[in-house]
């Protein structure tokens, strides 16, 4: 089973939390009323296969460190060596947030339409998207995208919401 990730834009990490401890760590993009544009994305997680979809575009050998993200939620301390203790420990299941580094927001936005068919078709050669066809992904590649140019023309930052 795989994670379910939605990307979302906010002006910052405090407005994401709130909206976190109202739902009690819910996708913020289910919040009622609706308080961030953002999309579904599957699968999609920020250090594997988003990395690799960045780097796609940047046409760069994937790397561990290509998205830079800080742990917004949970508030608590990142567990020590032992890792999480009980299987309530939102450590060990989330729901975890996520802001990604304005790097990436804006490497996504600089994406020209035409240009995404190729990094698609580049990004579904990605190992983790076996079995993954280009028309499958290129919609999710595109709210990615035009999600990452609302945001750059807002002075927005981009966030990761995650559980298992």
């Amino acid at each position: 089973m795989g994670a379910l990730t939605d990307y979302l834009r906010a002006v910052g990490a405090a407005s994401v939390v709130e909206v976190l401890e109202r739902t009690d760590g819910g996708s913020p993009l289910g919040a009622e009323p609706p308080v961030f544009d953002g999309v579904e994305a599957k699968h999609v997680d920020p250090t594997i296969v988003l990395a690799m979809l960045i780097s796609a575009i940047r046409q760069v050998k994937w790397r561990v460190d290509l998205v830079e993200e800080t742990t917004v939620w949970p508030a608590s301390p990142v567990p020590g060596p032992d890792g999480p203790q009980d299987e309530d420990d939102p450590w060990m299941t989330g729901p975890w947030v996520s802001e990604l580094d304005p790097l990436v927001r804006d490497t996504l936005a600089a994406v020209r339409d035409d240009e995404l068919p190729a990094i698609v078709a580049r990004w579904v050669q990605a190992e983790e998207l076996h079995g993954a066809h280009a028309d499958d992904m290129q919609p999710v590649a595109e709210g990615i995208v035009l999600l990452a140019r609302r945001a750059r023309e807002a002075d927005e930052q981009l966030y990761c919401w995650m559980s298992l």
